[in-house]
């Protein structure tokens, strides 16, 4: 009898206890098996989570001069130092190195804004049709405005729409003084292909300005580009990819004379230095284009051989 009730209280603990729920249901004896209809649900609830659960990366800055649809949270702020450089014409020597320093405040879940400070470095030496000239100067001012018009952790990819007015002292591509009125508008779309590891983004942008020199001289010229990215999460440290950018340069505001085009294709990568600064950047080097009045290979005229980014973001 004694032996009879060891074995039935510890029949009894291993049921309360969910010992035996990693056996199936229909393995277990009937009078048993209801026992680990619970432990199964628990157990498939666990293992169920992590799917559902958002993914830790934020893909606004994980695609190089490509963009995510990602603004950040409610209530956020963020420094951001943007820094573009441009290398190379067809003879000569050419850099033009631009930054942007920006504060972002995320007022809504779905709008931000942030303001900007912009600087120029430009070295120009021997390059035909341009003044040699060597000049570092504070450039001009920017306001940016993000609209997140689709959630991609709800719907099918993420969107959202920037748009950029800008106002600039220096001509950031010779270096010398001018006015120059601009905007930019783009439409960022990027969609998670493999959950947590592989992510792609899909970009469409415009830029505009008029430029008045120092001879009293007005311009106009705009640019519109197709750009896409894949991106890989190696590990909670790192997140390297690929982009490509088509470019096409315009006289006049409105897309009117086309004047050339460009391909550049480049390696990219983001990185997170502690858990509130993140590195990001990309280098692209021009693989075809040509200008309208130039049959040679590249189009060296409007773009220049390679353009790279480095950004640096602190939360705070």
């Amino acid at each position: 009898m004694r032996l009879k009730a060891s074995l039935i209280a510890a029949i009894g603990a291993l049921t309360v206890t969910g010992v035996g729920a990693p056996a199936m249901a229909e393995e277990l004896p009937g009078w048993l098996s209801y026992a680990a209809g619970p432990s199964q649900t628990a157990v498939a609830s666990a293992l169920a989570a992590p799917a559902a659960a958002h993914d830790d990366v934020d893909t606004e800055h994980i695609f190089g001069f490509s963009m995510g649809s990602d603004i950040g949270k409610k209530g956020e702020i963020e420094l951001e130092i943007e820094n573009v450089g441009r290398f190379g014409r067809r003879f000569g020597s050419y850099t033009g190195i631009g930054v942007l320093s920006q504060v972002k405040f995320t007022l809504t879940d779905n709008f931000r804004v942030a303001p900007g400070i912009s600087f120029a470095s430009t070295q120009v030496s021997g390059v035909p049709g341009m003044i040699d000239n060597r000049r570092t100067a504070i450039a001009g001012a920017s306001m940016e405005f993000r609209y997140k018009v689709l959630d991609r952790d709800v719907m099918p990819f993420g969107l959202t729409l920037h748009a950029a007015p800008s106002w600039n002292r220096i001509d950031e591509l010779t270096g010398f003084d001018a006015q120059i009125y601009g905007t930019e508008f783009a439409a960022l779309m990027d969609k998670e292909l493999i959950r947590g590891k592989l992510f792609a983004a899909f970009n469409l942008w415009y830029s505009g300005g008029a430029s008045r020199d120092l001879t009293n001289t007005w311009s106009h010229d705009s640019e519109f580009a197709v750009q896409g990215a894949l991106s890989y999460k190696v590990n909670s440290m790192l997140i390297v990819g690929v982009e490509a950018r088509y470019v096409r340069a315009y006289e006049g505001l409105g897309l009117d004379r086309f004047s050339g085009d460009a391909v550049y294709v480049g390696p990219t990568f983001s990185t997170h230095l502690t858990e509130k600064i993140g590195l990001s950047g990309t280098w692209s080097t021009q693989v075809a284009g040509k200008a309208c009045n130039d049959p040679r290979h590249l189009n060296l005229d409007d773009f220049e051989r390679h353009q790279a980014m480095l950004r640096l973001n602190y939360l705070f």
